[in-house]
Order: C-alpha cells, then structure tokens, then sequence
C-alpha cells in the first residue's frame, strides 16, 4: 500500500507540474489531490521518491519536478491510455476521410495530430518498395505522349509521363495493358519490374521501341524508393510554448527536425504498438530534454510510423491517446484504399 500511496503521488507530482510548470510541494498536493494523509506523510514520501530518483528539487526551498525516471514510471503505470472523446475520435475520422490519395492522408495526419498534441508532428510515409501492384493504367494524352499510372497496395498513386517519340495504335495499348495488369497485379514491386521487363520480347520488333519506353517508365516508378525515407512534419511553431522546458535550447530540436535522418531514426523504432522514449532514451544527448511518442501504422506491405516530438514536461496520456487514435485510423484508410 506505500508502494501504491508513493506511484499516487509521484501520478500526482507529475500531473501538477506538466499542468502548472511550477515545482510542486507536499501542501498542493494535499490540497489538490486528496490523498487522505497528512502533509508530513506526503513529505515523506517525496524524500524516498528523490532518494530512489523519481523526483528532483530544482533549487533550495523549492517542490519537486519529476525526472525522467519518474515520467518512465508514470507512463508505464498509466493504468490505461486516456480515452479520447467520441467528439474527438468523430473529428479525426471525419477530416481524415476527406483525403484524396495518400499524400493528402499524411498531410491531413500531420496536421490534425499536431492540433490534438500542440506538439511537433511527424508522419512517415507509407513504404513504396514494400507494396504491391493494385492496378496500372495507360492514358493517350497525344499523338506520342503516354500517362502511365501505377496504384499500389499502399493507396499511393504514381504517375509518369511518357514521350513515346513515335504514335501507338489503340489496339497496341490495349494489348500491352492487357498483358501488364495479369503480370503485376498483386506482385511487390520488384518482382513486378522484372515481369515487365520481359514482357518486351514478346511483342512484335516494330512495336518494341514504344513498349520499351512505357516498360521502362513502369520499372523506374517500381525501384523509385524516396517515399521509404519521407517525412512529413508540421506544428514546428508549437515548440515556441516550450522554449523553456528543454535542457539547454530549443536550437538541437529544431535541427533534428531539419535533419530529419534524426526523426526517421527515432520513428524508426516503434514496430508495433506505442513506443515512448523520454530523455537519454532518444539515443542523443542533444535532445535529453526531448520526449517522443509514437506508433506504427499500416499492414505489412504499407508500414510507417507517425508520432510527435516535444518537451519531457508533456500530457502523456492525452499525447498517447492522439498518436494512437491517429495511427489507427490511418492504418484503417490505407487498408480499406
């Protein structure tokens, strides 16, 4: 029972300060919480916790601050993620339904997670290489001009324009699509680069040069592996709040969101459920102020990550409720595309 009246009020310590930003003492806590003891009980309990290292006093005659071992312990005894309400949850289906492909699903991500955390946001794009062919399409746009348009398992859209330098017929690009679609369909990428490419033996020599051309428009769209490593990131402003709660400045934050191999890294990490590195657990000392949350989303042929960077001093489980309501519903619109 010590053990659970203690975690009460380390819940609490952690709770006040990421509200107030002020150190917090054994008489607001009494005030506040209710905690049915005495205040000088309370006092004893925040002189084990800063002995064991959950709690720190900033300076003299001050209250306490958690430290990044008491925010680990808050967060892994969060009994459960904060329920997000059914006004909230209706909000981010809504507006992210709205999407048009999968560009505007990780714009619309990017942007509702970093109103619900008031946090930065970052949002990996689903993986390109990963996927498979859901379906391709040739589109005459002139005499010698193709538009080829690969649509993957993913929901992404391709498309690439192609000068043929001489006319197709109809029939030749009805024939060449016919024998595309049974080829690729439901293949990974890189198998179905080889397919097409040796479709082009099979084609009379005189039609061969346009078919090259479109063959080799599909197989540059199929290696193109730049959607693997891009992030969309917004709520950048958002740091501007918290200029004070990182160690030393804002400045090593800001160029890990520029250098944004840091944030891929970062994200990188969470393979499965939500993942939260508080501190020194980020892996750089640069950001020991830092705290990141963040969550896998997609099936397996279209796996990202998502989540949001900010201060150590953060709302945890409002934090985690968003990164995870978010990821599951774009997990949901990316399987359903």
């Amino acid at each position: 029972m010590t053990d659970e009246r203690r975690l009460d009020v380390l819940r609490a310590i952690v709770e006040d300060y990421v509200s107030t930003q002020e150190p917090v003492g054994s008489r607001a806590l009494v005030e506040r919480h209710h905690l049915g003891v005495s205040s000088a009980t309370i006092r004893n309990d925040m002189a084990v916790l800063e002995d064991e290292g959950y709690i720190t006093q900033p300076h003299t005659s001050a209250g306490r601050i958690p430290t990044d071992k008491g925010y680990r312990m808050f967060v892994d005894r969060l009994a459960t993620v904060k329920a997000m309400s059914p006004a909230e949850r209706r909000a981010i289906e809504r507006f992210l339904s709205e999407s048009v492909d999968v560009d505007d699903v990780v714009q619309r991500s990017v942007k509702v997670l970093a109103q619900l955390t008031q946090q930065v946001a970052v949002v990996q794009y689903p993986s390109l290489t990963r996927s498979t062919v859901r379906h391709i399409e040739l589109v005459g746009l002139d005499a010698t001009r193709v538009l080829v348009v690969v649509i993957t398992s993913s929901g992404r859209v391709e498309q690439r324009t192609v000068e043929l330098g001489a006319e197709p017929t109809e029939g030749l690009l009805a024939d060449l699509r016919s024998r595309l679609l049974p080829a690729t369909i439901g293949e990974r990428l890189a198998d179905a680069s080889v397919k097409v490419a040796d479709l082009i033996e099979t084609f009379r020599p005189e039609d061969r040069p346009v078919v090259t051309a479109i063959v080799t428009a599909l197989t540059q769209t199929f290696s193109n592996e730049r959607s693997d490593a891009r992030l969309a990131v917004g709520g950048t402003a958002n740091l501007a709040r918290f200029g004070a709660d990182f160690d030393t400045s804002i400045r090593p934050v800001l160029e890990a969101i520029e250098e944004q191999v840091v944030l891929l890294k970062l994200l990188g990490e969470a393979t499965g459920g939500l993942t939260v590195r508080i501190g020194g657990e980020t892996g750089l000392e640069t950001l020991s102020g830092t705290a990141v949350v963040s969550s896998a989303y997609g099936g397996e042929t279209s796996r990202a990550t998502l989540g949001t960077v900010g201060p150590t001093r953060m709302d945890y489980p409002g934090t985690m409720a968003a990164v995870a309501a978010v990821a599951r519903y774009v997990g949901r619109l990316l399987d359903d595309a």
